[in-house]
């Protein structure tokens, strides 16, 4: 298996008849090269979905790098999950520094990084950070969407 990347989840899975819960989880090594894949992953398994993914590839991308960046413990990988229910992508970021808690920053006007996080909560509805067992954290973010047509031919619909 390809050490890069642990598909644990199939972004192309359909929802089950019952329920509208879609999910992708894939687990990435913490480098540069993981977070641009988790950013390409997430938005494969949105267009997979027919869902919008244009706000949700720069969200992935924010806390991608910072799990890469700030949240890197040599040897450990993070982890990018996304979750649709309904109308609610919900994109999460595990990594193994539970002991380095993401803060917004107002950054210096010259400086070349840290408007990370202030771009995930202009692009978001919400955000937050849960703590987990330690040393893990969990950053996510809850962007909204319009729901896309039903596909006519999936439908019952008629089509001449």
């Amino acid at each position: 298996m390809n050490q890069e990347i642990q598909e644990i989840a199939d972004p192309g899975a359909r929802p089950e008849p019952s329920g509208e819960v879609r999910n992708f989880t894939v687990l990435l090594s913490s480098t540069a090269r993981g977070a641009r894949l988790a950013r390409l992953l997430a938005v494969d398994a949105l267009r997979s979905w027919g869902l919008p993914h244009e706000r949700a590839s720069h969200v992935v991308a924010e806390l991608a790098a910072n799990a890469a960046t700030h949240g890197r413990v040599p040897g450990r990988s993070f982890r990018l999950t996304l979750y649709v229910v309904g109308a609610t992508l919900r994109i999460e970021v595990t990594d193994t520094r539970g002991d380095r808690l993401p803060v917004p920053q107002v950054p210096d006007a010259v400086a070349e990084s840290g408007r990370g996080l202030l771009l995930v909560e202009t692009l978001a509805d919400r955000w937050g950070v849960t703590e987990e067992r330690f040393p893990r954290k969990t950053v996510w973010a809850e962007l909204g969407f319009t729901p896309p047509e039903p596909d006519a031919s999936r439908s019952g619909a008629v089509c001449d």
